[in-house]
């Protein structure tokens, strides 16, 4: 399947759309080293932090929904250039020791202007497949391809700021992220591909009316939530792994663990393509939220690096799949009139509460050591899992297949 894969979206895309969101997975961390060192501060660098990921929460499904109005070519375009400018000028501010206030701003500025290139990148795939006539089962394969992706650029990401970190200077991180987005973001954007994606010309004109074409069923602001408490996980976690590795007085093996958790995700979401047709969605998502739970409680009496690698690693297996049946529900529930726009808020969700829980519990391990903070983790996981057996999804393909086919023997 991932040869027809490699076939549909050919040699070149998957290349320029991994390097066009390395940046996205360096900037984070990438910030919060420079500020620390240039201004000997951690608060002020957790402020310039949360300022880059509350600018990417909120602007994120903005540039998404531009996208599906204006197509992606321009939106992209524009936010790549703009976000490499916004980068640089984060690092030279930084450099010059600037007023907290600034970097604050900065920041904003330098989330608010990610180009989203992954939940973009997700949504030309889709309708690259779509247009191609593919089936339910390739769509799923492209989607666990892009999933994969992610996860290799946000193990691959954080590893290269700490390299350059230890080398050279976290500015030099930065800078070689802010010449990504403006050369592979600038390809990403021109590549014939965007023009497959524009308005969602091939879904929209076969919907019934305005209010289908705009209007998300309930169950798309639950999958929103849901990515929301999947990005807790991640903050939880990694608030813990910290915590714990301090306490062993291993500190340097917690960006290791981390990797280790990501790594065994990466690998896990390739194998979700061979899960049999006839397992849906829907039970896909009960699955991987009950292994979110099953997997997630050892944390919370785990005390040693041996322990914590085997427990984060194994935990690692359930967090690809339940990313990549989030995002396969979300294409199979909006309207692809807005489907880059519903793509861009799963990924704000994450990032959003990712930072809101590892302020929370990095407060909770501070005050009551790591599994504080593990619990944070485990809770997040049992409300995902509450939400995924509540929720009843509404799938419209059939329609959208049906009505489609008709359009094609007409124009034939």
């Amino acid at each position: 399947m991932y040869r027809d894969t490699l076939s549909l979206l050919g040699p070149v895309l998957p290349v320029l759309s991994f390097l066009g969101r390395l940046p996205t997975a360096m900037c984070q961390l990438g910030s919060l080293l420079l500020v620390a060192e240039t201004s000997g501060s951690l608060t002020t660098a957790g402020l310039a932090g949360g300022a880059l990921a509350a600018g990417q929460t909120v602007a994120g499904p903005v540039i998404g929904r531009l996208a599906d109005r204006r197509g992606q070519r321009g939106v992209v375009l524009a936010a790549s250039l703009a976000n490499a400018v916004a980068v640089a000028a984060l690092v030279l501010a930084a450099l010059a020791h600037m007023a907290t206030g600034w970097l604050v701003v900065l920041g904003v500025l330098a989330g608010a202007t990610v180009p989203q290139v992954g939940p973009l990148a997700r949504t030309r795939s889709v309708a690259l497949a779509r247009r191609s006539g593919a089936d339910d089962r390739l769509v799923g394969t492209v989607l666990s391809f892009e999933g994969t992706l992610d996860e290799v650029s946000f193990v691959l990401g954080p590893a290269l700021v700490g390299l350059a970190a230890a080398l050279a200077h976290p500015a030099a991180a930065l800078l070689t992220a802010a010449a990504l987005l403006a050369i592979c973001g600038t390809a990403f954007a021109l590549h014939p591909s965007a023009a497959v994606a524009e308005g969602g010309e091939a879904d929209a004109t076969t919907r019934t009316g305005a209010a289908e074409r705009g209007r998300l069923p309930g169950s798309a602001y639950a999958l929103r939530v849901a990515m929301v408490l999947q990005g807790a996980m991640f903050g939880a976690s990694q608030a813990g792994i910290t915590a714990l590795t301090e306490k062993l007085g291993a500190p340097a093996q917690a960006g290791l663990v981390y990797a280790a958790m990501g790594v065994m995700s990466a690998a896990v979401g390739l194998s979700m393509a061979a899960v049999p047709a006839r397992i849906g969605l829907p039970t896909r998502w009960r699955a991987a939220t009950a292994a979110l739970v099953v997997l997630s409680v050892p944390l919370l009496f785990v005390d040693s690096l041996v322990g914590l690698y085997a427990v984060v690693t194994v935990l690692g297996a359930a967090y690809a799949p339940h990313l990549i049946t989030v995002f396969g529900l979300t294409e199979r529930t909006v309207p692809a009139s807005r489907l880059a726009e519903s793509m861009a808020f799963l990924t704000s969700g994450i990032v959003g509460g990712q930072a809101l829980a590892l302020a929370l519990s990095g407060r909770l391990a501070d005050t009551h050591g790591a599994p504080a903070a593990f619990a944070v983790a485990v809770v997040a996981a049992a409300l995902c899992a509450l939400l995924s057996f509540w929720v009843r999804t509404h799938d419209p393909r059939p329609l959208r297949g049906a009505l489609q086919h008709r359009q094609a023997q007409r124009s034939e």
